[in-house]
């Protein structure tokens, strides 16, 4: 019979020639988790932020509903109240969609300026992780090249 040739040793040879730089994918692995981290604090700031304009919006709402609902000795009143109520639900909008509108850019502004900062770390890791790369291979060759 016929004996199967073993792989195994073969294989680990070649694995061994080619090393893996394990340092390379926990510094990646951290320098994400640290992004995430950031843009995890962007987005909480945010909706904190936009609950509270959310809550204040909401708490004025109802002081002036509450004034809109009480009886009022003459009927005239009644229309000057609608009057008051929607002119402010009209400047309340206004203003709480305008700070809306910073959180939105302000949101917009840390989130570009982590992008950008991302970029330049995850390309400065990428260089220095291929030129290790590049110098182990060589190395690799070399020896393999001398070894025969």
């Amino acid at each position: 019979m016929a004996k199967s040739q073993d792989f195994t040793a073969m294989f680990q040879d070649m694995m061994g020639a080619f090393p893996v730089d394990t340092k390379a994918m926990e510094d990646a692995f951290k320098t994400s988790a640290g992004m995430s981290e950031k843009m995890s604090k962007v987005a909480l700031e945010a909706a904190e932020k936009s609950t509270e304009i959310s809550s204040k919006w909401t708490k004025s709402t109802i002081a002036k509903v509450g004034e809109l609902s009480k009886a009022k000795p003459e009927v005239g009143d009644y229309s000057k109240a609608m009057t008051d109520f929607a002119s402010f639900s009209a400047e309340s909008a206004a203003e709480h969609m305008a700070a809306f509108a910073e959180v939105a850019k302000k949101v917009q502004m840390d989130t570009v300026e982590l992008m950008l900062a991302a970029g330049k770390d995850f390309s400065e890791e990428a260089t220095a992780a291929v030129k290790k790369a590049t110098d182990e291979v060589t190395t690799a060759a070399k020896k393999a090249t001398a070894a025969k």
